[in-house]
């Protein structure tokens, strides 16, 4: 083998690892999205039909890292049935003087739960500005899907934690784009 031939092959082994490292971070959110890994949460365009007896209780959670706002969810808990759809709120409020720009990642647990958990409407799909000094109310609209009930490995899953995390954005790129809270 010839030292060109080497070159070459070093060469493209060198870009086919640089093209993996900029596409593991959407694989890695794609692979997390569609398998539920990590308690990542469902997108649903429509709710199922099926309502079935076996309830569940979501109890709601909320965190903010290096942001200036006060967050909590406006119930510690609720009752819904497998198919149901669950109405819950979180409430903001801008504890500084100057708008700030918001972004809410999320997870569940258990994390085996992810799979299940459906979202229809959230808050978390899009960044958020809030005028300073403002309080705002943020619906989360979900289901828990009935084809949880036929998973044998779920059947000890009487209670799931949905959590929240605001954190600030550097930015107010997008703004045009993205829910002004007023």
């Amino acid at each position: 083998m010839n030292n060109r031939t080497l070159a070459l092959g070093f060469g493209a082994v060198c870009l086919g690892m640089l093209g993996l490292a900029f596409a593991s971070k959407p694989l890695y959110d794609t692979f997390c999205r569609v398998t539920g890994f990590g308690g990542t949460t469902q997108i649903a365009e429509a709710a199922p039909e099926d309502i079935l007896d076996r309830d569940i209780t979501v109890r709601f959670d909320a965190n903010v890292i290096d942001a200036p706002v006060r967050f909590r969810p406006l119930q510690t808990s609720m009752d819904v049935s497998l198919g149901e759809h669950g109405l819950a709120f979180y409430e903001v409020t801008n504890t500084s003087s100057k708008d700030v720009s918001l972004m809410a990642s999320y997870n569940v647990t258990p994390h085996k739960a992810g799979l299940y958990f459906n979202k229809l409407e959230c808050f978390c799909f899009t960044e958020r500005i809030v005028k300073a000094g403002a309080t705002k109310k943020l619906p989360v609209v979900f289901f828990i899907g009935p084809d949880m009930d036929r998973e044998s490995n779920m059947n000890d899953v009487r209670t799931i934690t949905l959590s929240y995390t605001f954190y600030e954005t550097d930015s107010f790129e997008g703004a045009a784009n993205s829910a002004a809270l007023n």
